[in-house]
């Protein structure tokens, strides 16, 4: 019988793939090694493919592409073994694997060009100093222990020798010039610390007294290296955060700490021990390595742009710089240096927001108002609140009865006649402001002001031509006249009335009738705030300030601050902290003067950031005196602090789903920690802050302003003026707004303490 010749299987050659036979079952290779690895999977999922780069020879372009292998190992369904569905797959992974770093070369590229051009000698800049004079205001500030920080100098300015600090305790692990030469940059960005050493406290009630936070330790300062560590939004730092570190730390959770452990941490309130180590203020010399440049050879206006169309300022005329003495070795306890005194700046009649801001500072600081008026304290440096009075429009001058005149209206006011009582008297005053003499009183302004007096106002940028009347002249204020007039009297009258208020108009920026707000005094205020700091000294607040809490720790930070607006890295200089004739304050004045007088915060941080001075006005987080600015701009709406104001307008009217907060936990649950609250008041000023009763309720005392608060209202609402206050007049649910008022207005009254548990004495 024939044999039967039987061909062998057909094989299948396809790269990567096991070889199969026409009836589909596989046949293996006789290499173990490559068993193994197909079973264990060891093939990567990419391997590198280098392609050359064109133009560039010695260098290749290496691309991950995904392994054919890898896919062969994966037991996929048989379409995606098909070469052209592979190649697909393989190709949009590709596109997408070049278009990421593409887009984000451009990303970078176009930040780049950004920087490039705010470097370049076009960009628009606002700097009128040279580098050697920013670099004098910089030691100015730091030999006057205005720079108790431990940040890093600007190296742009090529600091070439060390700054001696004497308000940084010695840092000799950490600075440059204690470094061998080998290891040291030829710029320095450390200061040399020679200041005494700090003792961080914790500050917490003691028994017997429990029931209220105690007052801070005179002298004691606040670190606000730390604060900035905790709260700085642009770290990420959530305002709840912060304000709980605040209050923790400065003793305000009274008899609720739930925090349990070491809190070393979140200690940021020190006080001073010893004296200055006056014994190393040695000056290091300049490092002489071979990358050293000494600044007497190069420009020193060297890669500084000057702001187009003005000449360089002439080098500044500083007074020598104050000698640094911590607060125990002072030989009185106010430092005339560092005056302790609040500035608020108000212009037209006085209202219930003055009167609001008023109350807080007596509820809050601490003015020796618990003890009788014969006794004297040493050890205590008492703040005082200077409230400035326009008593007419922005551009107006006052006459020579001016100051009598005003306190005539002070007196006849209801909302401001209280704060008249000589009980007061050593911690508010009155005084007016006159723009003439304000800016002839200080030398860095008295020789420019005239020439441009036709267009004072500046408001970034937007100058509002209203003259300022050098001449003594009055303002509105009309005479009584007596017997009676004729008719035709009477409508010349009226006839000068509406020429006289389209006048005032005129002076009204942006406000719709001449009842609302001076809108002129709002831009002159932003002038008036660096005039009054930079004269005086002190702490400048706007007048839709709500003090929260002692600022004993604020004003032993000898430095200068504002805080941030909002989301911004920019000012918001509604709190703004400076020294009296300080080299800041020079440098402040003499920009704006070659900047048109521009006071605009937002124009403040373009002065600052160009010169390299963003550090010695520092700004601080806005947690600290405006809790829920970012709250209201959608920010950190997940995690918000106590209250959660999704508008500014919650204060003055909380939403329904919120108002039985404000009478459950009452001040003290009111952004507790924060110094302070900024309300915003510019789209408020016409809302009361207790609508049931919008007159000053401060007790039998002042009987007679009440008197006359209550007629007006009475007039208004077209109610009796005599009967007798219901509990049903007041709205069901009180808004933080009323509940924040009335908290201080019983403090006067003498129905409760203040928040430190302080009963106010007559």
């Amino acid at each position: 019988m024939p044999s039967i010749s039987i061909p062998p299987p057909r094989m299948s050659i396809r790269l990567g793939d096991r070889a199969r036979p026409s009836n589909g079952l596989p046949i293996y290779s006789n290499s173990a090694v490559e068993e193994k690895r197909r079973r264990h999977g060891t093939a990567p999922l990419f391997i590198i493919r280098s392609v050359p780069i064109p133009g560039v020879s010695t260098r290749r372009l290496r691309i991950p592409v995904l392994n054919p292998l890898r896919l062969q190992q994966c037991n996929l369904p048989r379409p995606l073994h098909r070469p052209w569905l592979v190649l697909s797959c393989l190709a949009l992974f590709l596109i997408i694997l070049t278009i990421f770093p593409t887009s984000r070369r451009r990303w970078d590229l176009e930040e780049k060009q950004r920087q490039w051009k705010d470097a370049s000698p076009f960009a628009s800049t606002t700097l009128v100093f040279k580098r050697e004079d920013l670099k004098r205001i910089w030691g100015w500030e730091i030999q006057s222990g205005h720079y108790p920080s431990g940040h890093k100098l600007p190296k742009e300015l090529d600091f070439l020798t060390t700054p001696v600090n004497p308000a940084y305790p010695p840092n000799f692990k950490k600075a440059d010039w204690a470094k061998p030469d080998r290891f040291r940059s030829p710029v320095i960005v450390n200061t040399k610390g020679i200041g005494p050493n700090r003792n961080y406290v914790d500050v917490q009630a003691r028994f017997p007294d429990v029931g209220y936070p105690p007052r801070p330790i005179p002298g004691s300062i606040a670190d606000l290296d730390v604060i900035m560590a905790h709260c700085d939004f642009s770290e990420n730092k959530y305002v709840r955060d912060c304000l709980e570190v605040l209050r923790i730390g400065a003793g305000l959770d009274n008899q609720a700490r739930l925090r349990r452990g070491n809190i070393d941490e979140w200690k940021y309130i020190y006080v001073e021990e010893g004296n200055v180590h006056w014994d190393l203020n040695i000056t290091e010399p300049p490092h002489m390595g071979k990358d050293a440049v000494i600044s007497s050879e190069r420009n020193p206006s060297a890669e500084l742009s000057k702001k187009r169309g003005v000449d360089w300022e002439p080098r500044p005329n500083l007074r020598p710089a104050p000698k640094y003495e911590p607060y125990h070795t002072l030989s009185s306890p106010c430092d005339p240096e560092n005056p302790r005194v609040f500035h608020m700046f108000w212009a037209g009649d006085f209202t219930d927001k003055p009167y609001m801001s008023l109350l807080s500072f007596l509820f809050t600081q601490n003015l020796g108002l618990h003890l009788p008026e014969t006794h004297t304290e040493t050890h205590v440096c008492r703040p005082q609140l200077w409230m400035w009075i326009n008593p007419g429009p922005a551009a107006s001058v006052p006459n020579e009865h001016a100051r009598r005149d005003m306190f005539d209206k002070l007196r006849a006011n209801p909302w401001s006649a209280p704060f008249l009582h000589p009980r007061f008297r050593d911690a508010i005053q009155f005084k007016m402001w006159n723009t003439t003499e304000q800016l002839d009183a200080v030398p860095e302004l008295r020789d420019d002001w005239r020439a441009r007096r036709d267009s004072l106002f500046n408001s970034g940028g937007h100058v509002y031509n209203v003259p300022i009347e050098e001449q003594q002249q009055p303002f509105s204020h009309e005479d009584g006249a007596e017997g009676e007039e004729s008719e035709g009297d009477a409508a010349g009258k009226e006839k000068e009335k509406e020429k006289q208020r389209k006048k005032d108009m005129k002076d009204r920026v942006g406000s719709q009738s001449p009842e609302e707000k001076d809108g002129l005094s709002t831009i002159l205020s932003d002038m008036a705030r660096f005039v009054l700091c930079h004269r005086f000294g002190g702490i400048y607040l706007d007048a839709d300030t709500i003090l929260l809490r002692d600022w004993e720790e604020l004003w032993g930070w000898h430095g200068a601050f504002a805080y941030r607006w909002s989301r911004l890295k920019k000012y918001n200089t509604a709190v703004l902290k400076m020294g009296k004739g300080s080299a800041l304050g020079t440098f402040l004045l003499r920009t704006a003067v070659k900047n048109g007088f521009d006071f605009h915060p937002m124009t403040i941080s373009d002065y600052t950031k160009d010169a390299y001075l963003e550090e010695l006005l520092l700004r601080l987080p806005d947690a600290l005196f405006d809790s829920a600015w970012l709250n209201t701009e959608n920010y950190q709406n997940e995690r918000p602090p106590q209250p959660y104001f999704e508008s500014f307008r919650d204060f003055f009217s909380t939403p329904q789903q919120q108002n039985a907060q404000p009478g459950a936990v009452g001040f003290h649950g009111f952004f507790k920690g924060a110094y302070s609250y900024h309300y915003h008041g510019s789209d408020f000023w016409s809302w009361p802050f207790d609508p049931a009763r919008n007159w000053p309720d401060l007790g039998p005392r002042f009987d007679s302003s009440e008197r006359a608060a209550r007629s007006s209202a009475a007039v208004a609402k077209h109610f009796e003026e005599d009967r007798e206050d219901m509990v049903s007049d007041d709205k069901r649910d009180l808004d933080w707004s009323t509940v924040i008022l009335r908290t201080f207005e019983a403090y006067i009254r003498g129905e409760r303490p203040n928040m430190y548990g302080e009963w106010l004495t007559w």
